[in-house]
């Protein structure tokens, strides 16, 4: 290793033994970087340098920043951090907000001073926050005010906490970078391989692992995988919705457009419908997001224009051909696959647009080597299934975790993929590694049985796992999201069943479908596949599942109103409901966002609350199917009455036709001034 420019060695004292990590492999000459290298001169300093200063570089709903605004505002934050808060090179500073231009300043301030960014999601609770300010010992934090509560819960459960400024609402970080003499900055002379960014993956398989990446890991996925496959120019504009904190999201809307001084849209609200909006609105060239959002958008298509896109990149997960064939159909453009890995800091295999093949993943990214191993990491026959193990310019590095040498074999990345690769060297996903589901002896990939669902036009959406079964084993079990207008049936259930038979080996098919108003998501918006295993895994300890039997759990029928001899049938819902089990009650539910921040009107905020009761209930091991009571708490009831013929629409896109016994009371006032109605929210889990 070159000579680190740290005076606080944290980074490097824990990285994992040499012997652990996987020897790093530069076979093209665009890959070698000096010895000296600060990432944030190289993706805006030199730009400016260049006479590029005047381009357009930051783009949002409230502000443009040209090259050189945003290289003054890298400047000033660095300057506060250093001068003000005491900052030394290889300090770890945490990063808060949704995608915004400070957000992008803060980081690259970070890098420029030296330091090591650490970016965390917006929509964060102060445990999960908590967790990396111990273990990467975070010593610095910068954060959007908007999301000063939970920071501050964090801080509370340190016992070091670190030094914080918040920007925007109630913070005093801008006050700080407008002074005198803050507008240079020299950037630190770091080494190519000082650790400048700790990425922690998103939980799926359990506890987060932080990832550590390298100056020169930055610059080499750019020239690895955007120079030869995506192939962007100074003139393209990107947009997407992966969160900065997701190195999808930072690679795809950050450090991509910035290598070849091309301009990003940041969007703090990204959902398919607000990104389909944007796409119109700011007409960018390039789009990253993952299946799940392109099929969601795919409705909509008609309303909006999205003309201007001329690639369309697909990562997080794994692109169903359903989708891709869908969006093709629909667009006139090839969805770009990839894989990637939070430990290998962005994709290293994919294709470019005039090598897709639909359903595979495609090639290894020139720079990268893949392979498909079997347990004992020896490559396996061209058409045999095995491990994913990938090499190249960037490697996995844990933060002081055992878990290092379970991912590094014969030093390879096994990335915890099942792949094929077939005699044309392309690689097709089978499933995650633990997600192959072995039922009477043989072997199922769970997304494969997904991909024959989501062909069907009444599902929306789909999760597909092993549930446990004293005959065969494991028999695969699928959660489904219907679309609108469609309801949960037996026949229903075999309809599906024998649509996926006649579509791929009948073998294959769900022998059990529980019907769900949504999967369970990391952050990120991955599926929790370990969530549908523990769910899989509950069902199947409660009662033994019947081929032809819908698995869902029962829920008396609330038009069956509980009454007292003599009392009139009520209009409505019941009254009363008979309800045993295990109660799971949410208490106080108002229509903030992920970011903390209320959406304006009544409508919009009831919506919001709705769907935040249903992330809780989903949490809690429940479901819509669940609920047995809602308690409406508002403040002014001509808004509700003046929105009574929009309710019901709006609730049934949340909950489906699931309607539990409700009561509405009129108060003078939330203890959140900003909310326009409070939920309370009981549901019972059927022992």
């Amino acid at each position: 290793m070159h000579p680190s420019a740290h005076i606080d060695s944290f980074t490097r004292d824990n990285l994992p033994p040499l012997a652990q990590q996987p020897p790093l492999i530069f076979t093209r000459p665009e890959l070698h970087y000096p010895d000296r290298l600060n990432a944030a001169v190289a993706f805006i300093d030199q730009h400016v340098s260049a006479g590029h200063g005047d381009a357009p570089c930051l783009i949002s709903a409230l502000e443009t920043l040209t090259y050189a605004q945003v290289q003054e505002r890298v400047n000033r934050i660095a300057n506060v951090l250093v001068r003000d808060m005491g900052m030394v090179a290889g300090n770890r500073v945490l990063l808060r907000s949704a995608n915004n231009a400070m957000m992008v300043a803060a980081v690259f301030a970070v890098i420029k001073a030296g330091g090591v960014a650490v970016c965390t999601m917006p929509m964060l609770r102060a445990k999960e926050i908590a967790y990396p300010l111990g273990k990467a010992k975070i010593s610095h934090a910068l954060c959007d005010g908007r999301l000063r509560d939970e920071m501050e819960k964090a801080r509370a459960e340190i016992v070091t906490p670190p030094r914080t400024l918040y920007w925007g609402e109630g913070g005093s970080l801008e006050s700080l970078m407008s002074q005198p003499g803050y507008a240079q900055f020299t950037a630190v002379d770091t080494a190519q391989d000082d650790v400048c960014l700790i990425g922690f993956t998103s939980g799926t398989t359990g506890e987060p692992k932080g990832t550590m990446h390298y100056h020169r890991d930055l610059l080499a996925i750019c020239d690895a995988y955007a120079g030869h496959v995506l192939q962007p120019t100074a003139a393209d504009r990107f947009i997407g919705s992966p969160p900065l904190a997701f190195t999808f999201g930072l690679g795809g809307l950050v450090l991509f457009p910035l290598r070849v001084g091309a301009s990003t849209v940041l969007l703090e609200a990204a959902a398919p419908d607000k990104l389909l909006e944007a796409i119109a609105r700011f007409k960018p060239t390039i789009c990253f997001t993952a299946p799940t959002a392109y099929r969601a958008m795919l409705p909509w298509l008609g309303e909006h224009d999205i003309t201007s896109l001329r690639r369309c990149v697909s990562a997080g997960e794994a692109l169903p051909v359903a989708t891709f064939e869908a969006w093709k159909t629909a667009t006139g453009m090839a969805l770009m696959d990839g894989i990637g890995a939070t430990e290998m800091l962005h994709i290293f295999i994919s294709a470019p647009e005039d090598r897709i093949r639909p359903g595979s993943t495609g090639l290894p990214v020139p720079g990268y080597e893949a392979a498909v191993v079997d347990e004992h990491g020896v490559p396996v026959p061209d058409g045999s299934v095995g491990r994913l193990a990938v090499r190249g310019p960037t490697g996995c590095r844990y933060l002081a975790d055992e878990r290092q040498s379970a991912y590094v074999m014969n030093g390879w990345n096994i990335t915890g993929d099942s792949y094929l690769r077939d005699s044309d060297g392309y690689f097709w996903y089978q499933a995650r590694s633990d997600d192959m589901i072995i039922s009477a002896g043989y072997n199922i990939a769970g997304p494969e049985v997904e991909c024959s669902l989501l062909r069907h036009p009444a599902v929306a959406e789909c999760g597909v796992v092993g549930q446990p079964d004293n005959e065969r084993g494991m028999i695969v079990k699928a959660y489904v999201v219907l679309k609108p207008g469609n309801e949960p049936s037996a026949v229903l259930t075999k309809t599906l069943q024998d649509f996926v038979k006649a579509d791929i080996a009948p073998y294959k098919y769900p022998r059990a479908i529980a019907y769900v108003a949504a999967l369970p998501r990391t952050n990120t918006g991955k599926l929790q596949r370990f969530e549908l295993r523990r769910m899989a895994k509950d069902d199947a300890a409660r009662a033994p599942i019947l081929e032809h039997e819908i698995s869902m759990t029962a829920t008396p029928n609330p038009h069956q109103a509980l009454l007292p001899e003599g009392w009139p049938r009520p209009r409505g819902y019941s009254n009363g409901i008979l309800a045993r089990g295990t109660f799971l009650v949410t208490g106080g539910v108002v229509g903030w966002d992920n970011a903390g921040v209320f959406p304006p009107g009544f409508l919009p905020q009831v919506k919001q609350t709705l769907l935040n009761i249903r992330d809780i209930l989903q949490a809690g091991g429940a479901g819509p199917e669940h609920l047995v009571r809602l308690t409406w708490y508002v403040t002014d009831i001509e808004a509700y009455r003046a929105s009574l013929g929009e309710l019901g629409p709006l609730y049934r896109a949340v909950f489906g036709r699931n309607f539990p016994t409700m009561a509405l009371v009129q108060v003078v006032a939330l203890v959140e001034p900003a909310a326009l109605v409070e939920i309370e929210a009981t549901a019972v889990i059927a022992s």
